[in-house]
């Protein structure tokens, strides 16, 4: 069965393509946008099955503290993708909510 056109899912998807290089923004951030504020967790999930080598910008979505939820691999993926935008972040993988936010 196929999804409507302005399913949760595409809602997530526009918004994330929407977020520009060097701004970042947080999953619940998302899922208010979404029309669907308590759905923080389901952004991270749409965002888990995401196909390897997708053009959508998914590193720039972080958690409520502006950190990276990701482990391992995943972590060093979207560090090395959030600083090749030129947005500093920490070793812990914490990024200034209050300078790199998007304004949308």
């Amino acid at each position: 069965m196929d999804e409507p056109t302005d399913s949760f899912r595409q809602r997530v998807f526009q918004i994330i393509a929407a977020i520009p290089a060097g701004s970042i923004t947080t999953y619940g951030e998302v899922a208010l946008l979404a029309g669907s504020p308590r759905a923080a967790r389901q952004v991270g999930g749409i965002l888990s099955r995401l196909p390897e080598g997708t053009a959508l910008p998914w590193h720039r979505v972080l958690n409520r503290h502006g950190g990276i939820s990701l482990p391992g691999e995943g972590f060093r993926r979207q560090k090395a993708a959030l600083e090749a935008e030129g947005i500093e972040i920490n070793n812990q993988g914490t990024v200034s909510l209050e300078r790199y936010r998007w304004q949308w």
